[in-house]
């Protein structure tokens, strides 16, 4: 083998460790881009065309979509169409769309927001603020979500088991021995006195016989 075959097998090697690092890494998904996750309430427009950017990408399990964004917009993400052609979460089920808040309420305040894609197949995203106006303009998007490498372990913790009422003989043996009273108090002593009584009259009616 020649100088020049090694070194051409050498880079292609290099290529190729490159490509399955690549292919095989969670990837983090910047939201339109450089343009982020804007909307121009002058314009109605929003900064970028975000189904044209989705279109473009490869989401799978363990990715994150990062907005890059202000109070002035939302983030829902939802797997129900109908909300999602609705443009509004009002009707919508807790189990299926949710709102990520950005820590501040403040109009015009910069955050960033991180979602990570946690369940394969269809899912929707979009902002209804102005009454669903900027979704309506825009700022909505969907995405097939892959398998990919599968959830990392930072994302696929089971769920904490249920909570279970102790027993109940638990409680019985926790609490204090109750005492149950059957007869009214000096009730001894006043037996004791009615039988001495009846033992002096029947000696009185024998000496009496006598």
């Amino acid at each position: 083998m020649t100088m020049n075959s090694m070194v051409f097998l050498v880079v292609v090697a290099l290529f190729s460790n490159g490509a399955t690092s690549q292919s095989t890494g969670y990837t983090n998904h910047t939201v339109g881009g450089p343009a982020g996750w804007f909307y121009n309430i002058a314009t109605k427009k929003a900064s970028s065309d975000y189904s044209a950017w989705a279109a473009k990408q490869t989401f799978n399990l363990g990715d994150c979509l990062i907005f890059s964004t202000n109070t002035n917009q939302t983030v829902i993400q939802t797997y129900n169409q109908t909300t999602y052609k609705n443009c509004t979460m009002d009707e919508a089920s807790d189990d299926d769309t949710f709102q990520y808040q950005g820590g501040s309420n403040e109009f015009g305040k910069p955050m960033t927001i991180a979602v990570p894609l946690t369940i394969k197949g269809q899912q929707y995203y979009f902002s209804d603020a102005d009454d669903g106006d900027q979704c309506l303009n825009g700022m909505a998007f969907e995405i097939k979500v892959g398998h990919g490498k599968g959830l990392p372990p930072s994302l696929n913790q089971p769920p904490p088991p249920p909570y279970v009422e102790p027993p109940s003989a638990v409680e019985d043996a926790e609490s204090p021995p109750i005492t149950v009273v059957t007869s009214r108090p000096n009730s001894g002593v006043r037996s004791s006195a009615g039988l001495f009584l009846a033992v002096s009259v029947l000696v009185m009616l024998v000496l009496h016989l006598v």
